[in-house]
């Protein structure tokens, strides 16, 4: 089972909202923190000081805690490749290397002694893993995690996405991509218009890029890059993961019946497996109702993403629900009772022949 996290920024915060963040999160079941140590300023010493108070924290609740750093990091405090003792010491589970070395080292990390795990970036869409996995890296503690953007438009295209996580997938090795909070305010760097790994995502309510990221089975844990996402987010982001079956949002029409409203939200539905270009149907709902009488009402054309149940006018065929995958025309024996919410109409290219998954009613 993957892991839900959030991301925390000690140097640009304060301990108390922290400790609230990592509070508000452990509560719905999240596991893992990021956060970033790429540059020190000031008072060396106050700055660990700080972070190491935030970490032990994030600890005591069973977080996975993952720190980013840069290699200048490295040097700025004189640490080598092959002593990670100080990361061991400040409480971390393992390390982000924002910028890799040469494949040798990043394998040679990964036997380090206090079982750090070394992250690797995903993004770039090189043979970097390749070569790690050649120099024979303990696969128990690499994980992969892409990158995040904060500026607008530089987001991963899916094409790339899809690229660069199947290399990782080849190898078995743990995914973790970042989904972007629209009341969070702040990340790592002054500038940021949100912080998700997808340019696609950048918009969409935190729990529609939660599943689309599960829909497309390529990354185990998502975590929210900015700081700080509300409880209804959390909370929204948290029943998406650990949601038994994939959910998608339905606008439902205003002379919905109840019976139709029974057949959408009471159901599991199952996208049946001989397939249409035309529908996708949940043909087990004409069964479970068929002693209810489904009379025809707003029996209009019909749109991609209509919600649509066979009325008493398709004989055997009555109470079955279908969601519209193109354009048709409508003879009369067809009501259409809703539409897939517009900012997921694109999850019905996820749902797959045979797979189970459930309407919600979009507020």
């Amino acid at each position: 089972m993957g892991k839900l996290g959030i991301s925390i920024y000690p140097e640009r915060s304060t301990f108390e909202q922290d400790k609230a963040y990592l509070d508000l999160a452990h509560q719905y079941g999240f596991k893992r923190v990021f956060t970033s140590l790429l540059q020190i300023k000031g008072d060396k010493e106050q700055v660990l000081a700080d972070f190491k108070k935030v970490v032990d924290y994030a600890n005591s609740l069973d977080f996975e805690v993952m720190v980013d750093i840069a290699p200048s990091l490295f040097e700025q405090l004189n640490i080598s490749y092959d002593d990670l003792s100080f990361f061991a010491e400040m409480g971390a589970d393992g390390i982000r290397l924002d910028v890799g070395f040469t494949g040798s080292e990043e394998a040679k990390m990964t036997r380090n002694p206090y079982g750090l795990k070394i992250e690797i970036n995903m993004s770039s869409g090189t043979s970097y893993v390749d070569n790690i996995m050649s120099y024979s890296p303990n696969t128990a503690n690499l994980l992969g995690s892409h990158n995040f953007y904060p500026h607008r438009y530089t987001g991963l295209s899916y094409e790339h996405f899809l690229f660069c996580s199947e290399k990782f997938r080849k190898y078995n090795l743990n995914t973790m991509a970042f989904v972007n909070s629209h009341d969070a305010t702040f990340g790592p760097w002054p500038t940021q218009d949100g912080l998700c790994t997808l340019e696609e995502h950048r918009n969409l309510e935190l729990s529609t890029q939660v599943k689309h990221l599960m829909l497309t089975g390529l990354i185990d844990d998502i975590t929210i890059g900015n700081a700080y996402a509300s409880e209804a987010e959390i909370k929204a982001m948290s029943e998406a993961f650990f949601s038994e079956f994939p959910t998608v949002k339905v606008d439902v029409h205003e002379d919905i019946t109840d019976d139709e409203r029974i057949c959408l939200f009471d159901s599991l539905h199952s996208y049946r497996g001989d397939r249409s270009a035309y529908v996708l149907r949940s043909t087990m709902t004409r069964i479970y109702y068929k002693d209810k009488p489904f009379p025809a009402h707003n029996t209009v054309a019909i749109k991609k993403g209509d919600v649509l149940i066979d009325n008493v006018g398709y004989g055997q065929y009555k109470g079955e629900t279908q969601i519209a995958l193109t354009e048709m025309e409508n003879d009369g024996r067809v009501n259409v009772v809703g539409k897939i919410a517009a900012d997921e109409l694109f999850l019905l290219d996820y749902l797959k022949p045979w797979s189970s998954f459930k309407l919600i009613e979009n507020n």
